[in-house]
């Protein structure tokens, strides 16, 4: 019950905002602040105390499809990840926000957004995931398009169109696992046993299915291009669409049809394994060379998320203990980095009013505590050691290596490719900030730009969580190589 509390009581609280008609800020503010503390709380109560075989069912389909919430060691994970990163986000948008208006109505959908997102973290089984999934999209959409303005209504009717045609796909690989499977409920190694030879193929084409629907929302080409257009958003909704609540609920919806639904045994060795991972390995260089391209710093960084999202997909498409390892590994460490990089990104944007990366020049000093920020997440992005970037790519690096045939040298390849390509786009808007072109006039903005402590104290506890995973993250890994071994 309490699983379902925490999934139903922001949604309410955001769904009723706007009837308040709150026209203090401050009062929204401390509202909205509230609410996503105690979601924050209950949300750690459940992790650390829910029993992991108590499954709540909130509403029967049919007699074997029901929706349930059920709080796994993979749902522990996820959901801790969110509980962490949402309280200092909302945080941050309270400042943010008073650049862009429309604030009640962007803290309501923002608000639900959470609840849903915890939905997907605590489904017990794949109808209830579908549910809340395409619940997702419904609600980030209204705040891609916020306003309407700045082609955020283009930008997302892009995102709703690849989301209508990825939940068509799933939906039919789904409907496979509910005919010919055990149960629909999530089971580590899958669901599908004693199937014909006969049955095979058609179940290995609804996984391909499954993961191109899933795929969507973690942007594998080429499915992928909705995700850089959905940047002209408010910074906070593209920090948290491309760190925690779309992209990362993509990368899980993946990983739980791939070993919790039809299973690792089914897809092993065929080609339902090669071509998706040959998706995920392409998408991996494509979007670290798009990154490199791309002149407009938010979009920059959208591309490197098309790239690091299929980092984590290609880690579990190794169909191996120690490639899940590595995905859960990079899953927890992006959403760190990302966010830091985006709303750095974000405070830029609102300080200066500077959106291309030739126009960053001078900026580290005069924005110190956002460029430091900046430079700690972009290092540790790249892969640097001991930062948590080279921690998990590390990880899927030796996974891919004995993972053996072709994976062993694939992998690898592209994650040695994406590397070079990441230190690239990444290491010249920092260069830019710290040492600036002494003939660019404006290169030395007069007085400090920082913003105000509600923006940079999410940044400062960001990069401070970077900074001791990096240093210190024992416990984080070996509990995530229990889940992907399978023995919690």
């Amino acid at each position: 019950m309490l699983l379902f509390l925490n999934v139903l009581f922001p949604v309410i609280m955001g769904a009723i905002l706007p009837l308040f008609r709150m026209k203090s800020r401050t009062l929204r503010s401390v509202y909205v602040m509230l609410v996503t503390c105690i979601t924050s709380v209950l949300a750690f109560y459940n992790v650390f105390s829910s029993p992991s075989d108590t499954a709540f069912v909130f509403l029967h389909l049919t007699e074997k499809a029901v929706c349930m919430l059920q709080l796994d060691d993979m749902g522990r994970l996820f959901t801790g990840l969110i509980a962490f990163l949402w309280p200092m986000a909302v945080l941050y948008s309270l400042e943010y926000m008073e650049h862009e208006g429309g604030e009640n109505s962007f803290f309501a959908w923002y608000t639900m957004t959470y609840g849903i997102t915890l939905g997907i973290a605590m489904s017990g089984d794949l109808i209830t995931l579908y549910v809340f999934y395409e619940l997702l999209t419904l609600a980030t959409l209204p705040l891609v398009m916020h306003r309407l303005i700045n082609g955020r209504a283009a930008a997302g009717l892009k995102y709703l169109y690849y989301s209508l045609l990825g939940a068509a796909l799933a939906f039919a690989g789904i409907m496979l696992v509910f005919f010919y499977g055990d149960s629909t409920s999530f089971t580590y190694g899958g669901v599908l046993t004693g199937l014909a030879d006969e049955q095979k193929p058609l179940l290995r084409f609804g996984y391909l299915l499954a993961f191109l629907g899933m795929g969507v929302k973690a942007a594998v080409f080429p499915l992928h291009d909705w995700l850089p257009s959905v940047s002209v958003a408010p910074t906070p909704v593209t920090a948290l669409l491309h760190a925690v609540a779309v992209v990362k609920a993509g990368a899980i919806a993946v990983i739980r049809v791939t070993f919790y639904a039809f299973g690792p045994a089914l897809i092993a060795g065929t080609w339902a394994q090669a071509l998706p991972f040959c998706l995920a390995a392409f998408t991996v260089v494509f979007g670290s060379a798009m990154a490199v391209k791309e002149k407009h710093f938010k979009r920059r960084l959208a591309y490197s998320t098309v790239s690091n999202l299929s980092y984590i997909v290609m880690g579990a498409l190794l169909l191996t203990p120690e490639g899940l390892d590595g995905a859960l590994n990079h899953l927890i460490f992006h959403a760190l980095m990302k966010i830091t990089l985006f709303c750095a990104c974000g405070a830029i944007m609102t300080q200066t009013d500077r959106e291309y990366v030739s126009e960053l020049h001078g900026l580290g000093h005069a924005m110190p505590v956002t460029f430091v920020t900046l430079t700690v997440a972009a290092v540790s992005l790249v892969g640097i050691p001991p930062f948590i970037g080279f921690i998990s790519k590390w990880k899927l690096a030796q996974a891919g290596v004995m993972a053996g045939d072709f994976y062993s040298i694939v992998a690898p390849a592209a994650l040695v490719l994406s590397a070079i390509l990441t230190a690239i786009y990444l290491f010249i808007p920092v260069a830019y900030a710290w040492f600036p072109a002494k003939d660019i006039p404006e290169s030395k903005p007069a007085g400090s730009l920082d913003p105000t402590w509600k923006m940079k104290l999410p940044l400062i506890i960001w990069c401070a969580a970077i900074l001791v995973l990096s240093v210190y993250s024992s416990p984080l890994q070996s509990f995530i190589s229990e889940i992907a071994r399978g023995a919690m």
